[in-house]
């Protein structure tokens, strides 16, 4: 008994020595990707505050665009009409749509293109707000994230977050990516 006592004794030892060798690799992992050594490259983005002024004025516009249901303005602010603009389906949208087409990957069809006839033939008023507006500028890029609201005849419609791609080209900054979550209001 007294020798089976001993053996347990040393393997519980054994154990969480290794137990504890394990979660010190762990943390010592988990802190180097938490805070490798950057480069001396890296965080020097190249930004200047009149591109950011010029980028907000294109949410502003963006925003105003909708409000005055002016879809051919809207599309001076693209860079083509081709350009990625949907919201994804979470699962279960893409597992019903399977139901008939296996195909299906959440990205639905119609893209900027209907958004912008549906803004300039809407007999609804509407308008779309954003909040908590994020830019990150390198050069001639950005990626612009912001909370939005969209309402049709002065209620919620749908909200969630939206992310644009932009880019600087001929002087002036286009979006050239859409991509939202959307979610209905509880009523």
């Amino acid at each position: 008994m007294t020798r089976l006592l001993g053996i347990l004794v040393l393997t519980l030892f054994f154990c969480t020595q290794v137990i504890a060798q394990d979660l010190k690799a762990f943390h010592q992992h988990t802190a180097l990707l938490a805070n490798p050594e950057t480069p001396s490259y890296q965080n020097k983005r190249v930004s200047t505050p009149e591109d950011i002024i010029a980028i907000k004025k294109l949410a502003e516009d963006f925003m105003s665009c909708i409000k005055n249901k002016d879809g051919k303005r809207l599309s001076t602010l693209v860079l083509h009409s081709r350009i990625l603009f949907t919201s994804p389906g979470d699962q279960s949208r893409v597992d019903k749509v399977r139901e008939y087409d296996v195909n299906f990957d959440g990205i639905g069809f119609g893209g900027f293109l209907s958004f912008s006839r549906y803004i300039s033939t809407t007999t609804e008023k509407i308008e779309e707000k954003f909040y908590n507006i994020e830019i990150t500028q390198d050069g001639h890029l950005a990626w612009v994230t912001f909370d939005y609201e969209f309402y049709a005849d002065g209620k919620v419609n749908n909200y969630g977050i939206e992310h644009w791609q932009v880019r600087k080209i001929d002087g002036k900054w286009k979006i050239y990516s859409v991509i939202w979550t959307q979610y209905e209001p509880t009523k």
